[in-house]
């Protein structure tokens, strides 16, 4: 009889994390789709003028941007529980204060809360990196894809606290932020089972690493930062949109979740084979297909605005970012040593998030300020994901063509 070789030990303890990491996505990360369903909604109603509707959305946007990089710096020096549990503070200080934004009728409370919120949106961001901490290097395209499938619970879990709880209050979409703060609070719990080793303390006469500018000088990583930006801010200017077209052109906000519902699962389903497709096919080839797949979701947006419209342009945004991100953090976990870790990430991130600010920022202004019509605004949109689909192919056919020898 053959016997079955046990993993690693290094990735044993890989898969603990992974699983602990899978729970903190379906639990904590059940806020974000809670969030971008009603936000939006929300903003609308408070805000005085509507082009400023998905400005709470922006607003957590920047607030992930700007805590980026502290928060890599902080678990660089204290390990990844505290920044986790950081993150989870934020996340609850933001509903908090977006539910008595929503009380008083007061959006720069409402704003200021979503501001919050972008410190666990920000923590979340750094859970694919924490599952690829202990992983090998074959385990390592896995690992971060199957934390990334953890969303598969939170694409279901989210809408359905929106469906119960947006108008169980005099106040509309108040119970929701409740439910976020509990959310929160039982989700923190996790961080205890994580088992990964707080990074050592930078010995005088160590390598200090690259500075962000020659890391940036770097092709393998510049692309990879550059595709990721792109799939992710593009990701983020179509949904933030979506409800208030789902709901502007008739619909319900109940139809507006199930859309919801629908893209998110399409971000995190193909999470279960995103990594062995990776180790297949290569990381490059995965990445463009997910860039063709998000300019098919633009296609299908600009071909109608029935139900059906919404629903497949959604999903198929879902799946291409999930190729292109998942793809373009691969990408990146392997272009740096370990002691830039906390550099890279924490300048990945940075820009990441400061694009996906640029884009929720335009969404709202394109969707509500553009063609006097709400189907002029959803073009609007959509058209607007052409150029920066064609610099991130463009830099990403410049990186294969490349000789081999000089992509790093």
């Amino acid at each position: 009889m053959t016997e079955i070789a046990s993993p690693p030990a290094d990735d044993r303890r890989a898969r603990r994390n992974v699983w602990v990491l899978v729970a903190a996505q379906a639990i904590l990360g059940a806020q974000m789709p809670v969030i971008f369903t009603i936000a939006g909604l929300a903003g609308q109603s408070l805000s005085p003028n509507p082009c400023w509707a998905t400005l709470p959305i922006t607003a957590a946007v920047v607030g992930s941007m700007l805590t980026a990089t502290p928060l890599s710096a902080l678990m660089q020096r204290a390990g990844r529980r505290a920044g986790f549990a950081v993150g989870a503070l934020g996340g609850t200080i933001g509903a908090g204060l977006g539910a008595l934004g929503l009380l008083q009728g007061s959006f720069l409370l409402f704003v200021v809360g979503a501001l919050f919120t972008g410190i666990y949106m920000s923590a979340q961001g750094f859970y694919r990196f924490a599952a690829a901490d202990t992983a090998s290097d074959s385990f390592r395209p896995r690992a971060i894809s199957w934390v990334m499938a953890g969303g598969l619970l939170s694409a279901v879990i989210g809408p359905q606290i929106v469906k119960v709880t947006a108008e169980a209050m005099v106040v509309p979409f108040l119970g929701s932020y409740l439910a976020v703060i509990a959310l929160n609070v039982l989700g923190v719990f996790l961080f205890a089972f994580l088992d990964i080793p707080t990074p050592p303390a930078r010995a005088a006469g160590t390598p200090k690493g690259r500075s962000w500018g020659q890391l940036l000088r770097t092709p393998r990583i510049a692309v990879a930062v550059i595709c990721g930006t792109v799939s992710y801010a593009l990701m983020n200017l179509v949904m933030t949109s979506s409800p208030l077209a789902v709901v502007g052109c008739g619909f319900q906000t109940s139809d507006a979740a199930d859309v919801v519902t629908g893209h998110v699962l399409a971000m995190y389903a193909p999470s279960f084979f995103t990594g062995a497709i990776i180790a297949r096919f290569g990381v490059e080839r995965v990445v463009g297909l997910g860039l063709f797949i998000l300019a098919c979701a633009g296609a299908v947006a600009l071909s109608g605005v029935e139900l059906g419209h919404f629903f497949v342009a959604l999903i198929l945004l879902g799946i291409g970012w999930n190729f292109g991100f998942i793809g373009a953090t691969t990408m990146l976990a392997s272009s740096h040593a370990p002691e830039e870790r906390g550099r890279v990430q924490g300048m990945n991130d940075f820009i990441v998030f400061a694009g996906v600010t640029v884009a929720s920022l335009s969404s709202g202004g394109l969707m509500n300020c553009s063609g006097g019509t709400v189907v002029a605004g959803w073009q609007a949109v959509n058209l607007a994901m052409l150029p920066f689909l064609v610099l991130a192919g463009g830099a990403l056919i410049w990186l294969v063509l490349r000789p081999s020898e000089i992509r790093a």
